[in-house]
């Protein structure tokens, strides 16, 4: 696909190139195995980290690279155009945790987390969502009580990406009384890692798509988490991991367009390749119009998000582009897979090809991080607040 609306740097071309590269070389050979099994593969995770990919957005005092939102993105929709699945994965890392640790937390914290992070040595996780608190986030119910100089955590997390692999988790949990409810300003984010008492994993859930990421319940069983592991204020977690879901819709944004420019290039080829009546189907207007359609949503969505990562960039607030940006790209990702299993036809809806497993990886991007009627309401509120 051509990037010609986005000018890339010569740096961000070399990024785009060793995404791509790894993309093919390193994760194609096995996604559809991957896929079926429900199998992560624990080799991807310090593979990407030497490629920088796992602290790219760091600065270099903690081993990361030290670049913009933008290149992040660049590479970001390369490993999604092949594998989802490890797309979320350095998704999730490089957005919540990362990104809070570096902004809200101490030094302390930055020295002893980022740059083991930056180097694939500690992945990130990030647990907000309860069984019962998706969308109404702040009404979680995990509860922290202060104990001396730890605070004692008690609660169950739902649909945590990495929530097993992870060796720094940012976990929100309520830290005001049952008799002095604060609602939003009531919750502090905690660092929680698996070494932790009364740390316990969870079932595994048995998705739809995205299925060789691994997605689990945590379970707090009065784990006593030291002070030095609260982030910031600790009745301003939910306001921290408020700020900072922005970051990581423009992410699940990538991912989307990832698999979109995926499903599209297949329906490309296929069209050329595959003969009815006589010629080959690119020549029906029909099949014409869909391509068409599908090509148009994959680019307007690129603009917008590259348009958001540059504001990002530039210090702007972005909290509609960003909204915008998620909205856009994932409805964009379930228009055109879907469409793209029609123009295989009955190819399209078996394994031979991959576009049903792009349709199914693609869901997920209208659910996770904000679904999207929430993505509608920031917008919306975002109008009446300029």
């Amino acid at each position: 696909m051509s990037w010609a609306l986005i000018p890339l740097t010569e740096e961000q071309r070399a990024i785009q190139r060793a995404a791509r590269d790894f993309a093919r070389e390193e994760l194609e050979p096995g996604v559809a195995d991957r896929d079926r099994d429900g199998r992560f593969d624990d080799s991807l995770v310090p593979k990407l980290a030497a490629l920088g990919f796992l602290g790219m957005m760091l600065p270099e005092r903690y081993d990361g690279l030290g670049l913009d939102t933008c290149t992040y993105l660049v590479a970001l929709e390369e490993i999604a155009a092949v594998d989802a699945s490890a797309a979320v994965l350095m998704s999730v890392h490089n957005s919540l945790p990362t990104q809070m640790i570096l902004r809200y937390g101490s030094d302390a914290q930055r020295e002893r987390f980022l740059p083991r992070m930056a180097r694939g040595e500690v992945l990130g996780a990030f647990a907000l969502s309860e069984p019962e608190a998706g969308s109404d986030a702040a009404a979680l119910s995990t509860r922290a009580v202060r104990d001396g100089n730890d605070w004692i955590l008690s609660g169950t997390k739902a649909w945590v990406t990495n929530g097993n692999l992870a060796g720094a988790i940012l976990a929100l949990a309520r830290t005001d009384t049952p008799g002095d409810y604060k609602g939003a300003r009531g919750i502090g984010t905690f660092i929680v890692t698996p070494d932790l008492p009364g740390f316990r994993v969870g079932r595994k859930e048995d998705k739809l798509g995205l299925r060789s990421s691994p997605t689990v319940q945590l379970h707090f069983d009065e784990m006593r988490v030291p002070a030095s592991n609260v982030l910031g204020d600790p009745s301003h977690g939910f306001i921290y991991a408020m700020q900072s879901l922005e970051h990581g819709r423009l992410g699940i944004a990538a991912q989307a367009i990832g698999i979109a420019r995926a499903a599209l290039e297949v329906a490309v080829r296929y069209a050329a390749e595959r003969r009815q009546f006589g010629k080959p189907i690119k020549e029906f207007q029909a099949i014409q119009f869909k391509l068409a359609d599908m090509a148009t949503k994959v680019t307007a969505s690129r603009a917008l998000l590259y348009a958001a990562a540059a504001a990002r960039d530039r210090g702007e607030p972005i909290t509609q582009f960003a909204s915008m940006s998620k909205l856009m790209a994932s409805d964009t990702a379930m228009a055109v897979t879907t469409e793209a299993i029609q123009v295989l036809g009955g190819y399209g809806y078996v394994t031979d090809y991959p576009v049903e497993r792009y349709f199914r990886d693609a869901k997920i991007t209208q659910i996770y991080e904000g679904t999207s009627e929430i993505q509608r309401i920031v917008i919306a509120r975002e109008l009446y607040a300029r």
